[in-house]
C-alpha cells in the first residue's frame, strides 16, 4: 500500500512539473524582422553601387582597349606588345581591386547578418526564460518542429518584441 501511495505521489508530482514548450517559425521570424530586412537592403544597395562602378570601369577600359587597338597598327610590334602588356596589367589590377571591394562588402554583410541572428537567438532565450518556457523549438525550413499547435507558436510575439526594440 505504501508503494502504491509513493508511486501515485510521484505521478502527481511529475504531472505538475510538465515542461512548457513553444516554437517559433525561424523563416517567418527572420523574414518579418525589420533589422534583418534593413541589413539586406543595405547590402543590396552597396552591391548595386559596386556593380554600377564595375560597369563604368569596364566600359572605360573597353574604350581604352579599342583606342589602343586602333593605335597599335601604327606602332612597332615591340612597342605595341609593351603597351598591351601594361594595359593587361592595369586591367588585372582593376579586377583585383573590384574583387577585393566585393569581398569586403560580402564580409561586412555576413558579419551584420550573423549579429542579427545572434540577437534573435538571445531574444528568444530571454523570452523563454521570462515566460517560463522549458523549451522553445525552431520551426520552418530546416527546423525541428514538424507540427505544433498554433497556441504554442510564439513567432508573432517574439517578432513584435524584436521589431519594437529595433524601432527604438
Amino acid at each position: 500500500m505504501k508503494k502504491l501511495g509513493l508511486i501515485l505521489g510521484l505521478v502527481i508530482m511529475v504531472s505538475c512539473q510538465q515542461n512548457k514548450i513553444g516554437f517559433v517559425d525561424n523563416v517567418k521570424l527572420m523574414d518579418g524582422y525589420q533589422e534583418k530586412l534593413d541589413v539586406e537592403a543595405d547590402y543590396k544597395t552597396k552591391a548595386d553601387k559596386l556593380n554600377r562602378k564595375r560597369d563604368s570601369i569596364s566600359q572605360a577600359f573597353q574604350m581604352e582597349v579599342q583606342a589602343f587597338q586602333t593605335k597599335a597598327n601604327s606602332m612597332s610590334q615591340k612597342k605595341a606588345q609593351e603597351e598591351y602588356g601594361m594595359i593587361q596589367q592595369r586591367g588585372q589590377m582593376m579586377g583585383q581591386s573590384l574583387q577585393q571591394e566585393e569581398q569586403s562588402i560580402q564580409l561586412a554583410g555576413q558579419e551584420k547578418m550573423d549579429s542579427v541572428v545572434k540577437k534573435v537567438k538571445a531574444k528568444i532565450e530571454a523570452y523563454g526564460k521570462a515566460n517560463g518556457y522549458t523549451y522553445i523549438l525552431g520551426g520552418g525550413e530546416g527546423g525541428s518542429v514538424l507540427y505544433g499547435e498554433e497556441a504554442n507558436d510564439l513567432t508573432e510575439e517574439v517578432l513584435k518584441i524584436l521589431n519594437d526594440e529595433y524601432k527604438q
